[in-house]
């Protein structure tokens, strides 16, 4: 039981990884950036939210209102700072980085905006479904339905967004545009256009991740920045261009973290990490799913 149980809290972690890898995922494959301002996005959707449960008493009716938010402020972040970052830094030898240390700084800002708003204070989300272990028999296992849900609202955002990148126009769009943005334009493609949506997508699966997981634990301006690391672990483990793979990562990396803190102890948790992550990418460089990924895009 012990091992099952351990198990149980593995693949609940592994969800919660899974999420914040998934938004990682779509900004990379749409833009090929890395976006580390991701868990501020999630956290200023995730106080929106809150403010909405707040008023309305009703956590359903907050959700779809703070997704819509983080897709609206995703698309903003594109429009107002990264679209022009673009055109400033076209070429050189800071063209590729600047992005990404671009994203870094937005982190910081929007970190600082949100405590200026809230204060830094912990709040507590108000949590839609029992944190309650379900129970077989005389044994309650540590998986509630705030979990499953956590796992359903995984698998939910993995099946839209991998059948909108699968299936449809748009999600070969966003391929091209990623992949050849020149050869794009010329086949018609409005890249700009194209890439903005993408940070919409990205900006909407991060609120999911807020909004389904802070009530497990708390809210603050910083609350997420331990799930962005774990997140991108979990991206890299299962291949950057891979949706797929951003899942099954986080699932390895949840389930890992479970074993070793039942088995081994905590102080060597957040290092073990890093540990998983070297040992996936001594035997695939690419991570789990990203040489096959990179081939078909």
């Amino acid at each position: 039981m012990i091992f099952i149980d351990t198990l149980l809290l593995g693949i609940s972690s592994g969800a919660i990884y899974s999420l914040m890898a998934l938004a990682l995922v779509l900004v990379w494959r749409s833009t090929r950036i890395v976006n580390f301002a991701q868990a501020s996005q999630a956290v200023l959707s995730t106080y929106i939210g809150y403010e909405i449960t707040m008023r309305s008493h009703n956590y359903w009716v907050s959700l779809p209102l703070a997704i819509l938010f983080g897709a609206i402020l995703g698309s903003l972040i594109d429009f107002l700072f990264m679209r022009y970052l673009a055109k400033r830094a076209k070429s050189g030898p800071i063209a590729e980085i600047a992005p990404v240390i671009a994203t870094l700084g937005l982190l910081g800002l929007l970190q600082s905006i949100i405590g200026l708003i809230w204060g830094n204070s912990f709040l507590q989300y108000p949590t839609p479904l029992s944190g309650k272990g379900f129970t077989f028999g005389s044994h309650t296992i540590p998986f509630s339905p705030q979990n499953l849900f956590i796992v359903l609202a995984t698998a939910i955002v993995l099946l839209v967004f991998g059948g909108i990148f699968r299936f449809t126009d748009l999600g070969l769009a966003l391929r091209a545009a990623s992949f050849q943005p020149e050869i794009a334009q010329l086949a018609g493609i409005r890249v700009a256009r194209i890439r903005n949506i993408g940070w919409a997508f990205a900006g909407a699966a991060g609120a999911v991740a807020g909004a389904v997981i802070t009530p497990t634990s708390v809210l603050s301006p910083n609350s997420l920045d331990l799930l962005l690391v774990s997140g991108f672990i979990a991206a890299v483990m299962g291949g950057l261009d891979s949706l797929v793979g951003a899942v099954i990562g986080g699932l390895v990396l949840g389930v890992g973290f479970s074993f070793i803190l039942q088995y081994v102890g905590s102080s060597v948790t957040f290092l073990a990490g890093f540990f998983i992550l070297v040992i996936v990418l001594l035997i695939r460089p690419r991570g789990f799913f990203g040489h096959q990924v990179g081939r078909h895009a």
